[in-house]
């Protein structure tokens, strides 16, 4: 029996094929910047036919940034996909619709991910887990009780879009000033580093990048050189991190979270730990045994999850 995973992000479509728990192929492609939702659709049928198309595949699951209904299969909020802002997507009826009535299940990226590390990565064992998924966003995933968590409506586990500076905060994709995502997410510090770079702070990221995204290759290169900006961003990333990660430990007292995602992954465990002991000054519990760790599974994580989502939502 085989299913497909699909991961839904900022800058990049990325598939597998998973039969009997193996993962026989994946593919990718970019995440259209014009056209909105049907190009969207239009990039997610091109990489399932690179994927070999649907035949013997039983559904298809799609991990999707933002508020999701899981059961009606609809995006709610997406801040960081053009043109998803204005209105409900029905995304699993419109990719089921442009591959010919294939059943298509739809959750939260960051859910699919953090499900996929619990059951084949870095969260194995472990009934409780908070999954962080820094990358153009930063989303997140609950598990409670060996459970995913999505709450009524969505929302649960939304970390990125929790305030971490009350006072003057930076303003996030969503319209909302303070939030996580708007000191860790790659889009908001892109945003950031231009202004400065047009206020008159030159800066090697958006040397780097030009005209073009700033990728996290463009960070890590940033980073390894010292530039200022990126040194600075970085630190203010751990920093709302820590601040987010020790609120989540105080009020869920949870022993383990797990930090994925494109620019965590490519900054590296360095970069995680540094997370992890910006948090551990923050807990309320003194001797508390969290733990921030990697995560195991890199870019397939989410792809796999949303297979794995699918299979347990048929």
């Amino acid at each position: 029996m085989a299913w497909i995973g699909i991961d839904l992000g900022g800058t990049k479509v990325y598939g597998v094929v998973v039969q009997n728990e193996k993962l026989k192929g994946d593919a990718k492609r970019k995440t259209p910047t014009e056209g909105g939702p049907a190009a969207v659709v239009e990039t997610i049928a091109g990489v399932i036919d690179d994927l070999g198309g649907t035949g013997g595949i039983k559904g298809i699951g799609v991990g999707a940034p933002g508020a999701v209904d899981h059961k009606a299969g609809v995006v709610k909020q997406a801040p960081n996909l053009a043109g998803w802002q204005e209105t409900d997507i029905p995304l699993g009826d419109l990719v089921s619709k442009a591959l010919g009535g294939v059943p298509v299940f739809v959750d939260n990226d960051a859910n699919v991910g953090t499900l996929a590390e619990h059951k084949r990565g870095a969260g194995r064992g472990t009934s409780d887990i908070l999954g962080v998924w820094v990358g153009t966003g930063v989303g997140g995933g609950l598990i409670l009780d060996g459970e995913l968590r999505r709450g009524p409506t969505g929302y649960a586990g939304e970390i990125g879009h929790t305030v971490v500076v009350r006072e003057n905060g930076r303003m996030c994709g969503c319209g909302h000033k303070g939030h996580l995502e708007a000191y860790a997410g790659r889009a908001s510090m892109e945003r950031e580093a231009r202004a400065r770079a047009a206020a008159g702070s030159p800066n090697m990221l958006v040397e780097l990048a030009g005209d073009g995204r700033m990728t996290s290759k463009v960070w890590a290169e940033a980073l390894d050189a010292r530039d200022a900006c990126a040194l600075e961003l970085i630190d203010g990333a751990v920093s709302a991190l820590g601040v987010a990660l020790a609120d989540a430990v105080t009020l869920l007292d949870l022993d383990l979270m797990v930090v994925g995602g494109g620019l965590a992954d490519r900054l590296g465990p360095a970069f995680v730990g540094r997370v992890e002991q910006s948090a551990r000054e923050q807990i309320f519990a003194h001797g508390s045994p969290a733990r921030v760790i990697p995560a195991a599974l890199g870019d397939q994580s989410g792809a796999l999850g949303a297979a794995l989502m699918a299979a347990e939502s048929a």
